[in-house]
């Protein structure tokens, strides 16, 4: 791994470039070879990265929130409120999946 100072700002990465460095950091730390310094700055970047993928998984978990609600405020306002119905070829939610007397 390069310098750790020679690092683009955790900021700016996206979360496959943050996850993957933060991957890269936690196998540094773990073979043990990096002096005192170098592992405190290891550490200290891993955290920043841990942070930034988990700031992205909280807005990607907000997004699908607000389009779930606003799929299931758009299907109110179309008369779906009601009980859904099975898409045809759907099994019947009341049979069971299988055979419930299986043949002798």
């Amino acid at each position: 791994m390069s310098d750790i100072r020679d690092r683009p700002d955790v900021n700016t990465l996206s979360y496959e470039q943050a996850r993957d460095e933060l991957v890269q950091v936690v196998a540094s730390l773990e073979n043990g070879t990096a002096s005192l310094e170098d592992s405190l700055a290891l550490w200290e970047r891993g955290e920043a990265l841990a942070d930034r993928c988990q700031g992205w998984l909280d807005t990607a978990k907000e997004r699908l929130a607000k389009a779930s609600e606003e799929h299931q405020h758009a299907a109110h306002e179309d008369g779906a409120g009601g009980p859904s119905t099975p898409h045809p070829g759907s099994p019947d939610p009341e049979e069971p999946p299988f055979d419930v007397d299986p043949p002798r």
